[in-house]
């Protein structure tokens, strides 16, 4: 008698979950445990790392069909998305890509075990998630790319925006899904906001159940490795790919305007709780005559002529129009509101407003310029970080995030010369929503212009430091330093923008930064690179991407 032994998908490691998915015998793993291409940034930091950086990614198939599988190890650094890491997912996915485009039919399938940006490797997780987001989006239109979530650590952080592009995603109840872990909003707001260890309150709140209850994700699934692959084997068999949730901008912003802040859950249920103190920041109430700006109303002011009270939707997101070669160009912006709805997004950080609203106005633009020259987009970057909050993680502020992302690499790729122009602070799945899908990011060269994952006492809590460790570390590892410069030694930036005055800029300053974005449109145009534009830049090619180029090379190697 044959016994039928269910096999758990959640209780299995990453390479024996892709296994457990593909048809028997067809799995070939690219750059597995005996290619030993392990991060060069960990051992530095004291960390061990590991031969295959705790990503499994090759080709098989399911039901005979060719998929690319790719898997993270959540015992390993949380599954964290290092270079190597993020490097393999992406080069993956953008093989995948290539097969599809010329006539070969990939699949793609993203087990996800992940708490997002590695800390020890910081910005070469956010420069190598942006990839990957790049990817997922332009593979989607061949192909639906399905996530799925089976439970131990889940998907969070900037891989959280990666499962809100996926086409499909499948959960199970002990899945988990959230942009900000439930200890890092604890962190950053407070116990009141979020408390960590009230297990009940983490799993209404980010649990696959409610997940798929309420429409963040479409299947949940027993944990059970056969079923789960009828359920990506029902999505393949489809002839027609649905509209992913991240363009589906109108729904889930309408869906957004009916949430009422006040209301929080407590042990005793959801409650009518007082309005929030003001956050005692340099923030401002919108159109107030005689506050201080932020950078980001400042520019955006200097190259529109606009300014944020004559935004009338959402004022914290700006959107209008200037000029660059004397031809049309937009401008967005997000700043601070003191008035906002959400009281987690009033110091310009990227909430669920502020992310939605930024994939509408980009997909107005879109619209607009259909059948006609494509007018450049100008993403004015000064965001404190995401928003971190109780009703932002439970409306899905992953999802406003990767709605931004999708819009943003959709103009792309649509032929709108995307720029990222930091003047003030790009921080984390902030910067990933608005910003790090750009054709080209400049920046302004100023101690105050920062770009990160996380703020230092977050990046300690979680790493298990000190925030004098931290610091450290950002000596060996320039990934983990915060100041612009460090960021430029990784290759990211087309040029980093010296002697303009940020705050107070004069005419002469904003003569230099627009005389700028002309070279730089004018490059894109000629070049019409993408992403893939920062994998060649002069520092990326003399070691600041050095693990993320070998990895692309030795992937296509293998994959031939």
């Amino acid at each position: 008698m044959k016994l039928n032994i269910k096999e758990s998908l959640a209780e299995l490691n990453a390479r024996e979950r892709v296994k457990a998915l593909v048809d028997k015998g067809s799995f070939h793993e690219f750059l597995g445990p005996f290619d030993g291409k392990e991060s060069p940034h960990l051992a530095a930091q004291g960390v061990v790392p590991q031969s295959d950086d705790g990503v499994v990614a090759g080709k098989g198939t399911i039901d005979g069909l060719s998929c690319v599988m790719i898997a993270m190890e959540g015992d390993f650094q949380g599954g964290g998305i290092g270079e190597v890491a993020g490097s393999k997912i992406a080069a993956a996915l953008e093989l995948a890509l290539k097969d599809n485009k010329n006539g070969t039919p990939t699949h793609a399938v993203i087990i996800f075990d992940t708490g997002g940006v590695r800390l020890q490797e910081a910005n070469y997780g956010l420069l190598t998630i942006a990839e990957i987001h790049a990817a997922i989006t332009a593979l989607r239109e061949y192909s639906p790319v399905i996530g799925v979530i089976p439970g131990k650590i889940g998907a969070f952080g900037g891989m959280a925006i990666s499962a809100g592009l996926c086409s499909t995603l499948i959960m199970t109840k002990e899945g988990r899904l959230c942009l900000n872990g439930p200890e890092v909003i604890e962190q950053e707001a407070g116990i009141a906001e979020f408390d960590s260890k009230d297990r009940l309150l983490v799993w209404r709140t980010i649990g696959g159940m409610q997940r798929t209850t309420t429409g963040f994700a479409d299947v949940l699934t027993e944990d059970e490795a056969t079923i789960i692959k009828e359920h990506i084997s029902d999505v393949f068999s489809k002839k027609q790919i649905d509209v992913p949730r991240s363009a589906n901008v109108e729904k889930f912003l309408s869906i957004v305007n009916t949430i009422d802040p006040s209301f929080k859950y407590t042990p005793e249920g959801f409650q009518h709780v007082a309005a929030e103190t003001k956050n005692k920041c340099n923030n401002h109430k919108v159109g107030q005559q005689g506050t201080k700006k932020s950078r980001g109303e400042i520019w955006f002011e200097a190259f529109t002529g606009k300014s944020a009270i004559d935004m009338h939707e959402v004022p914290s997101v700006l959107c209008g129009e200037g000029t660059i070669n004397n031809e049309k160009a937009s401008f967005l912006s997000v700043v601070p509101d003191e008035e906002g709805r959400f009281p987690r997004a009033r110091n310009g950080e990227v909430g669920l407003e502020q992310g939605w609203m930024l994939a509408k106005y980009v997909r107005e633009i879109m619209e607009e310029d259909k059948g006609s020259d494509k007018r450049p987009i100008v993403a004015i970057v000064d965001v404190p970080s995401q928003a971190y909050g109780y009703n932002e993680e439970l409306a899905g502020i992953y999802l406003s995030c990767a709605a931004a992302v999708d819009a943003y690499a959709a103009a792309r790729r649509a032929g709108h010369p995307v720029i990222a122009l930091i003047v003030g602070k790009a921080i984390s799945g902030a910067f990933l929503s608005h910003g790090l899908q750009a054709n080209r990011i400049l920046a302004l060269d100023d101690e105050n212009v920062q770009v990160q994952v996380m703020s230092k006492q977050s990046a300690a809590r979680i790493t298990l430091r000190t925030i004098e460790q931290v610091e450290e570390a950002a000596k060996k590892v320039p990934a983990t330093a915060y100041d612009v410069r460090s960021f430029a030694a990784l290759g990211g930036l087309q040029e980093l923008i010296q002697d303009i005055e940020p705050e107070q800029p004069e005419k002469e300053d904003v003569a230099s930064v627009e005389k700028t974005l002309r070279k730089t449109v004018n490059d894109i145009k000629k070049s019409n690179a993408g992403l893939e534009h920062r994998l060649n830049t002069p520092e990326a090619l003399s070691g600041g991407r050095k693990a993320s180029i070998e990895v692309r090379k030795l992937m296509e190697e293998q994959w031939k």
